[in-house]
């Protein structure tokens, strides 16, 4: 496994991270939590070492369920990235975002203890709280750094001028946003920005919530708990129009011998040294099919060719369902 910096600030992590959200269910249906830890041990067996979660994903189960599967593992062989601030009610409702200092040390508080670690790697809001600046919230997060807590200040979601405020009160190591072959939107200001100040960016959704995958067909209809079932780009109408997409990359990768999520995996990793792509796997078998996406070498032809399958703004469709667009940065 190859290694990337994330920045000029941030830590050397596995070119490829692993992103734990599904394997706690309430996202993409159920998850077997016997395969999930079998899916980290393979993932860090295979040389990954960047381990992404929020502390609410499925109320804080993520957290436990990570600090189960890395007991007894050293903690310098792994990077622990951790999402903050979302709120939850009981039956998964939002609550909305709480970036309030004191609320930043609260929660880091909380994840450090479901963990089991003295501390995290990279520490970053999951959305940005429109009633706390973001200098504020920064300003906890170096606190927490000078205390020994955390390592590195990371973003999620956020716009270019919010990562400008950002990066003048500490440096910004990384940030999270979903880049894609579908989800371009971070081409226009943020990636210069990020390229600019130098930080990295680690991109969520790169196989587009599995629509990318080569495994959802026509007619599929997401299983309980499964809220792909509500994201406009998995709805009646947009999804045949997003397939064929996907049906265009699938005779790129076929001619290139590989699968379509390799082919889209491989895409974000051309994009650039300082972006690192996170493969959402909950299966050994989904982590198997991602990591040679790694070693595919694009060339210029090849990304051409990718381009012409999924040209930038094909999708059809928002990224999410309205009520969750407000809170990006950016928009598809």
């Amino acid at each position: 496994m190859q290694t990337r910096t994330l920045g000029s600030t941030g830590p050397a992590v596995s070119a490829l991270g692993l992103g734990a959200m599904g394997m706690s269910g309430g996202a993409y249906g159920p998850a077997d939590r016997a395969e999930s830890i079998a899916t980290v041990h393979a993932a860090l067996e295979a040389g990954v070492t960047l381990i992404d979660t929020g502390d609410f994903y499925a109320m804080g189960h993520n957290e436990l369920l990570l600090a189960e599967a890395l007991r007894g593992r050293d903690r310098d062989s792994y990077r622990l990235s951790v999402k903050f601030g979302q709120l939850r009610g009981p039956g998964h409702v939002f609550g909305g975002q709480d970036n309030r200092p004191e609320a930043v040390k609260n929660f880091l508080a909380y994840s450090l203890t479901r963990l089991g670690t003295d501390h995290v790697d990279i520490y970053r809001p999951a959305r940005l709280d429109p009633a706390v600046p973001i200098e504020e919230t920064v300003g906890a997060i170096k606190e927490m750094i000078d205390a020994g807590y955390v390592r590195h200040v990371g973003l999620s979601e956020v716009d270019a001028a919010t990562i400008r405020r950002a990066h003048a009160v500490h440096p910004i190591a990384d940030l999270q946003i979903e880049y894609s072959l579908l989800s371009r939107a971070v081409e226009a200001d943020v990636l210069p920005t990020l390229r600019e100040l130098g930080i990295g960016l680690t991109a969520y959704g790169v196989l587009g919530r599995g629509l990318l995958s080569g495994h959802w067909s026509p007619g599929h209809v997401a299983g309980p708990g499964d809220l792909r079932g509500l994201g406009p780009r998995f709805s009646s109408g947009n999804v045949e129009h997003n397939l064929a997409l996907v049906e265009a990359l699938r005779r790129v990768a076929e001619a290139l011998g590989c699968t379509v999520a390799q082919l889209a995996i491989a895409w974000v990793a051309a994009q650039g040294e300082d972006i690192v792509p996170l493969a959402g796997a909950r299966t050994r078998e989904r982590l198997a099919e991602a990591l040679p996406g790694m070693e595919l070498s694009l060339s210029a032809d090849d990304l051409a060719e990718i381009e012409k399958a999924v040209p930038p703004g094909a999708a059809r469709g928002d990224r999410y369902p309205p009520a969750f667009m407000s809170s990006l940065g950016v928009g598809n």
